[in-house]
């Protein structure tokens, strides 16, 4: 007869991360209203059920708390989004997948990914974000490259492009749509999966 597997005890560390997520959860509602400029662990705590003393007590300052929500918000969206691409089957059906991916991750959560681009602006002044936003950005990067090698592999051919080229062009395309969107232009989302649709065939060798 074999027993049963041990349940390993949740150590004070397990504690003490579950807790920050928890914090940084409540948190990114009020970081996606105010933006960075705006708020401070104090303003943070305004807005959530927590007090400025248990934000400050697990994390340093606003900057590691920022940090901190971009990076589970962007690895959630990451996962969330090649999810929906993996069963495509043809170049066309991928395409479509990528381009309905990105559009509903904008319309889920524009203001999410507004303070996404405003962190990412602040690492040109804020020495501090650098580290963490060039490790989001390379995820990014990496997810989208995924995409377009898999898009030319369906396609019987290659990329033509680099993967931060790739990256900057995609990119592109989501923030123009999302400031686009923010501003109440009705067609934003509609030319984003069209544009997404487009690009991918530009990327890839013609005729295999």
């Amino acid at each position: 007869m074999t027993s049963a597997p041990a349940v390993r005890r949740r150590t004070p560390a397990d504690k003490f991360e579950d807790r920050r997520r928890e914090l940084a959860d409540a948190a990114l509602l009020a970081l996606a209203d105010l933006g960075y400029a705006r708020t401070s662990l104090r303003t943070i705590a305004e807005h959530t059920k927590f007090s400025h003393g248990l934000l400050h007590y697990y994390f340093a300052d606003k900057v590691e708390l920022i940090t901190y929500c971009v990076r589970r918000y962007k690895a959630a969206c990451v996962q969330r989004y090649e999810g929906g691409v993996g069963d495509a089957a043809t170049p066309g059906e991928l395409a479509v997948a990528c381009a309905d991916g990105l559009a509903a991750a904008l319309a889920e959560a524009p203001l999410m990914h507004r303070m996404w681009y405003d962190l990412r602006t602040q690492s040109l002044f804020e020495p501090a974000f650098r580290d963490d936003v060039a490790e989001i950005d390379e995820s990014l990067r990496d997810m989208i490259w995924r995409n377009v090698s898999a898009y030319a592999g369906l396609a019987g051919t290659e990329p033509t492009c680099s993967p931060a080229d790739a990256y900057a062009l995609f990119d592109g395309l989501f923030q123009q749509a999302l400031l686009r969107h923010l501003s109440g232009e009705e067609t934003a989302l509609d030319d984003l999966r069209r544009g997404v649709r487009e690009l991918f065939p530009r990327l890839v060798r013609l005729g295999g």
